[in-house]
């Protein structure tokens, strides 16, 4: 099978309300115990501070945005695909790009969130540590991983 490489291009200000709706419908997929309330609140946060402080990088499909991985030096703040077309390999190509670009990746991902640690072990992250309670200190734990060049 020919693996086609999708564009990857850093954000523009046209993309912001596009990449929020990816982030809340992924969200939902993958976060989804952290309730529709929380989950919404994080969307205004991902409009108003996240996507404007972290080096975003916009993954193309047909053209449009698909998907998106935010850095923060070498910590992947979030990646974040289209529900509606997982499975293209198009979370593997962030990550690649972003491997190329930092060397070094370190995360954090919900244990709830099984398929996205299942992801990251495929793509040779190692689990460093985990923690019993999230960054607010709700009781959702986290696991820490990381990936080297």
């Amino acid at each position: 099978m020919i693996q086609i490489r999708n564009e990857i291009r850093p954000i523009r200000d046209e993309d912001t309300e596009t990449l929020v709706t990816i982030w809340l419908e992924a969200s939902r997929f993958a976060h989804g115990f952290l309730g529709e309330e929380r989950l919404q609140l994080q969307s205004e946060q991902v409009r108003d501070i996240y996507l404007k402080q972290a080096e975003n990088w916009v993954i193309l499909e047909d053209g449009r945005p698909a998907g998106f991985i935010g850095l923060l030096d070498q910590f992947i703040g979030g990646l974040f695909i289209d529900p509606q077309i997982h499975g293209k390999g198009l979370g593997r190509q962030l990550l690649d790009h972003s491997l190329q670009l930092k060397k070094s990746l370190e995360l954090e991902v919900y244990a709830l969130n099984t398929q996205a640690h299942s992801i990251y072990l495929r793509n040779q992250f190692i689990e460093t540590a985990r923690q019993p309670t999230d960054a607010e200190g709700l009781p959702f734990a986290v696991i820490h991983m990381r990936r080297d060049l």
